[in-house]
C-alpha cells in the first residue's frame, strides 16, 4: 500500500509538518506540527495548525496520532492543540523524560511540572510498532541531535526529524543538552541502511535562493551529495567536523519559549493567579559554557 504524505512548510521557522495517511476517508498521523509564535509580541496563533486541520477535513481523515520526532528547540509545537482538537494520541520518544528533567531545572519549574513524560499520551521505545489505518509504522531511535530524537518509519516513508537535512545542508547540530556527535553518526548510518528506495521526509529545510523548500530527499542523494555523509565517512572525521561546526552556530532564536512549551506536549504553561500565562527567560544560562 502506498504511503500518502502531504507536507506543509512553516516559513518563519523553516519547519515541515507532514500528514501521513492511508487513503482519502481513512486514518492519518500528523508529524511535527507548528504553533505560530510572534516573539516580539509574545503572541501565539494556531493559523498554521488550522491549515492542516482544513486539509484533514477536506480529505475526511480521522487523525489517530500526533507524532513528535523530538522536543524541538526552534519552533513551538502545536501538538497539544491538535491532540485536544482531534482527540488523537500525542506521542514522542521515551527519551523526553531526560529532556524534561534537564529543562525543568533550567526553567526553575516547581512541583506542578512532573518530568516523567505524562504530558504525552504515549512514549515510544526503539522498535515499537503502531498502525495508521492500513499502514504499519515503526519507531526507530535516532539520537544524537537530542537524546529523545526518534524517526518514524511508515511503509516506504521515513520521517527523520532533524537528523539529516537536504543534501547540500548537511546534518543536525549536536550541542544541545543530551546531544552527541558519535550518536548522531550512528543514527545517520542506521537511516542510510534502510532500503534504498525509502523516501526521507525532513523536519527542516534552509534552501538557497535558487530552489524551493525541499520536503523530502532520498538515501542515494544523501550518499552522493551530502558533504557530512560523503566526506566524513568515518566516525572520528564526522565527530570532529560536527563539533567544530557546532561551536560556530548561534543559539536558536526561539529556544527558550519553544522548550518551555514543547516539554509540556505543545501546551502553554497554566495561567498565573492573574489569569495570564507566562514564559520564563533564565538570564545568562543559554549559550554559556
Amino acid at each position: 500500500m502506498t504511503t500518502l504524505v502531504e507536507s506543509f512548510f512553516h516559513k518563519d521557522t523553516n519547519t515541515f509538518t507532514h500528514v501521513v495517511y492511508d487513503r482519502d476517508g481513512g486514518e492519518a498521523a500528523i508529524i511535527d506540527p507548528v504553533l505560530d509564535y510572534d516573539a516580539a509580541a509574545a503572541r501565539t496563533s494556531t493559523a498554521s495548525a488550522d491549515a492542516i486541520l482544513s486539509f484533514v477535513r477536506e480529505r475526511n481523515l480521522r487523525v489517530t496520532w500526533i507524532l513528535e520526532t523530538h522536543a524541538h528547540a526552534d519552533h513551538l509545537s502545536a501538538g497539544g492543540y491538535l491532540r485536544d482538537t482531534l482527540n488523537a494520541t500525542l506521542a514522542i520518544g521515551r527519551g523526553i523524560i531526560g529532556v524534561q528533567a534537564h529543562f525543568k531545572k533550567l526553567f526553575g519549574l516547581g512541583d506542578e511540572f512532573v518530568a516523567d513524560g505524562r504530558q504525552f499520551d504515549h512514549l515510544f521505545d526503539d522498535g515499537d510498532t503502531f498502525a495508521i489505518g492500513a499502514l504499519q509504522g515503526r519507531a526507530m531511535a535516532t539520537p544524537g541531535h537530542t537524546g529523545d530524537s526518534l524517526s518514524y518509519l511508515v511503509g516506504d516513508a521515513a520521517f527523520i526529524g532533524d537528523t539529516l537535512f537536504a543534501p547540500e545542508t548537511g546534518s543536525a547540530r549536536t550541542d544541545f543538552p543530551g546531544g552527541d556527535a558519535a550518536q548522531l553518526y550512528a543514527s545517520i548510518r542506521r537511516i542510510l541502511a534502510l532500503p534504498q528506495d525509502t523516501r526521507l521526509f525532513l523536519c527542516h529545510d534552509y534552501p538557497p535562493a535558487t530552489r524551493a523548500p525541499m520536503a523530502q530527499t532520498s538515501i542515494p542523494a544523501q550518499h552522493e551529495l551530502n558533504p557530512h555523509v560523503r566526506d566524513a565517512a568515518t566516525e572520528p572525521r564526522f565527530v570532529a567536523m560536527r563539533r567544530a561546526r557546532d561551536a560556530s552556530l548561534s543559539v536558536p532564536r526561539l529556544i527558550l519559549p519553544a522548550l518551555q512549551v514543547n516539554i509540556r506536549g505543545g501546551r502553554l504553561p497554566e495561567p498565573d493567579a492573574d489569569g495570564v500565562r507566562y514564559l520564563h527567560l533564565p538570564l545568562n544560562r543559554i549559550g554559556v559554557t
